[in-house]
């Protein structure tokens, strides 16, 4: 048994005006006063990776930077899944008695670190090394060719995609620290700059400075804590000329193996925090997970499903497409969200208290998933 019992988020900016280290530094220090806990009392570490600083030893040179002597530190690479899969090592070690408090803790100055041509050619590197990335290929034009397939297969349309963006960025204009924190509408969607077609601008995440914490620990101490319940993780594919079956990414396996383990089904999930690097990202998982029916995502965000008052709050804080992306704690900003919002802490966008949230990360092209099964402990 595992507790998240203390969090930390930075603002997500085009230009913090600090260093990849800094960044986790200022996410780690918020995520241990949210605890209650000095740093002498963490004797584990988990850490991402950061693109603008590709060091081999991520996890020590943090460690030694930050004043934390861990009994067991360890760095962690698998894309937008990487978040969820160091909270899932993190409550896999406290179950193992391997640490009583974790830290785990990502960030980087994604966004005024690297140049564009740098930033594309590094994330380029998610493709075939022979088959792919030498065509030219970028991240969006793999999502927008996951997106042209996925549209013909489930009559899924442009506006639909354009939905979910626009509940994004109306979740994001309610929370501080939102990289797009400005609301839009289906029109501007649409009429925003083709990026791969069908992909416009605004259905694709910015690319951001920031940085995101947690205490994964084997108590759950006097403050609000989430319980791990859940975990799952499935890695079918890696390149996207390898995906058998545009319906079966992995996604529903992932979650179905996490709904196992914490003994409860998708009904009892009050909140969900879904990756969403580009508007058919999130379709894509909503659906697979079973969430909604396929093609019925963007419907059912017109219909207010997914607001903060509805029947499953989603994303409340903007997610990657409003709140921003910086790497491995663009991601995790989503738990940082769900673990105010099921404590009941969120606020003026505070929605529907659930007992139950799911955390579903996704890396790569749709390749590798990470699903967490959370529980309210007060």
């Amino acid at each position: 048994m595992s507790f998240v019992i203390g969090a930390g988020l930075t603002p997500f900016s085009r230009d913090s005006g600090a260093d990849t280290l800094t960044l986790m530094s200022r996410a780690a220090q918020a995520a241990l006063d949210d605890a209650g806990l000095v740093r002498a009392d963490i004797d584990g570490l988990v850490t991402g990776y950061a693109t603008t600083l590709p060091h081999l030893m991520l996890a020590t040179v943090f460690a030694e930077h930050f004043g934390v002597k861990p009994h067991y530190a360890h760095a962690v690479q698998l894309g937008g899944a990487t978040g969820a899969a160091m909270v899932m090592l993190a409550h896999g070690l406290v179950k193992a008695g391997m640490a009583r408090n974790i830290l785990v803790v990502a960030g980087e100055n994604r966004a005024s670190g690297a140049t564009r041509d740098e930033a594309i050619k590094t994330l380029a590197q998610v493709g075939h090394g022979e088959m792919e990335a030498p065509l030219g290929a970028t991240v969006p034009g793999y999502y927008a060719l996951l997106a042209s397939r996925y549209m013909h297969e489930f009559g899924v349309a442009e506006a639909d995609l354009a939905a979910l963006a626009v509940l994004m960025r109306a979740n994001a204009a309610c929370t501080p620290g939102a990289h797009r924190g400005e609301p839009v509408t289906e029109a501007q969607v649409m009429a925003s700059r083709p990026i791969a077609p069908p992909l416009k601008l605004l259905d694709c995440c910015p690319v951001s400075d920031g940085a995101a914490a947690f205490v994964v620990a084997a108590h759950p101490g006097e403050g609000p804590a989430l319980r791990i319940i859940g975990c799952g993780q499935a890695h079918q594919h890696q390149h996207i000329s390898e995906l058998a079956d545009i319906a079966d990414t992995g996604a529903a396996a992932s979650a179905a193996r996490a709904f196992r383990s914490a003994g409860i089904g998708r009904e009892a999930i009050g909140y969900a925090a879904i990756y969403d690097s580009f508007s058919i990202t999130l379709c894509m998982l909503l659906e697979e997970i079973g969430i909604v029916p396929r093609g019925q995502a963007g419907a059912a965000a017109r219909a207010g499903h997914f607001t903060p008052d509805g029947d499953l709050p989603l994303n409340t804080h903007g997610g990657l497409l409003g709140y921003g992306h910086c790497g491995v704690a663009g991601a995790m900003a989503h738990l940082v969200e769900a673990r105010l919002q099921m404590t009941g802490r969120a606020g003026p966008r505070q929605g529907r208290e659930a007992t139950f949230g799911l955390f579903h990360g996704d890396g790569g092209v749709m390749s590798s998933h990470v699903s967490l099964i959370l529980e309210r402990v007060r």
